[in-house]
């Protein structure tokens, strides 16, 4: 009896939890409601056949106790049970995977009117490139990273010359606009995840990953690396802003594009080497 109350009591105490949980997700701010409601259902199918396997434990605990005298009737095998058994087992698994195919056939599949932000990973923080006016990201090549090109940049690609440059600074977005994310590492694997957006997707080095999404409400949200990528881990955190379109193209005119980038590096790369320093003048003397 004692086992029997107990059983229920894990029951009644879970859902309880549940229910008063104060532990929710954040407040949701892009269109991936998809994924919520698919945990929604999850926790139903899972949290009903938890409640009825463990009464069903509790019932049989207290019905099939020990008695002086009874004895247990042998049935090993029962093929309308076992039958029943893998029906309903198989219409459980099947209502958990359809509605996750349905949001990942949503969430693989890019709009044609989504435009591309590069997000590019490094220990331990985050960088950003966005398109400049002809709305097209050059290419890139991790081999030509450097100091005074940190994202890898090919600066051949005339498409890149335009290209908006955000390096270890706040990344803005606009409201009501979707954004494909394109992701790359140039060190160890690292997770990009704002929790109130819901999708996430990990950088790989020597791969690009993506996946898209569109703000809903304007606010200030926190980028956390979700993959454990070295001593500074904890503290590889950034901040996307979602902007009024006014706001998003006023911050947009104040940021440095690759070739104000590139055009001050070799600018100070000059200053550091003036046309009197002492390798110069020793080939001109020569």
């Amino acid at each position: 009896m004692a086992i029997a109350l107990v059983l229920v009591l894990v029951v009644v105490g879970s859902v309880l939890f549940h229910v008063l949980s104060p532990w929710w997700s954040t407040p949701i701010a892009s269109n991936w409601s998809y994924i919520d409601n698919t945990l929604v259902i999850t926790f139903w199918i899972t949290g009903t056949v938890f409640t009825a396997v463990v009464l069903f434990m509790a019932y049989c605990v207290y019905r099939f106790r020990h008695k002086e005298g009874a004895k247990a009737d042998y049935a090993p095998e029962n093929r309308k049970l076992e039958s029943w058994l893998t029906i309903v087992t198989a219409v459980g698994v099947a209502a958990l995977l359809a509605p996750g195919l349905v949001v990942w056939s949503h969430f693989i599949t890019v709009p044609k009117d989504a435009t591309e932000v590069e997000v590019v990973a490094q220990q331990w923080q985050w960088n950003f490139r966005l398109p400049g006016v002809d709305g097209k990201l050059g290419t890139s090549n991790t081999r030509l990273v450097s100091a005074d090109n940190p994202l890898g940049i090919n600066p051949d690609d005339p498409d890149n010359k335009n290209n908006i440059i955000v390096i270890a600074a706040d990344l803005h977005l606009p409201i009501g606009k979707p954004v494909n994310m394109v992701m790359r590492s140039i060190d160890v694997l690292h997770d990009f995840y704002v929790p109130e957006f819901r999708a996430r997707m990990d950088l790989v080095p020597g791969m690009v990953t993506h996946f898209w999404f569109t703000p809903t409400r304007t606010g200030t949200f926190e980028v956390l690396c979700a993959k454990l990528c070295g001593v500074g881990h904890a503290f590889m955190r950034g901040v996307v802003k979602v902007d009024t379109e006014q706001d998003y193209q006023a911050w947009l005119q104040q940021q440095q594009t690759f070739a104000q980038m590139t055009a001050a590096a070799q600018k100070t790369g000059a200053l550091e080497h003036p046309a009197g320093s002492t390798n110069e003048v020793a080939a001109k003397a020569n």
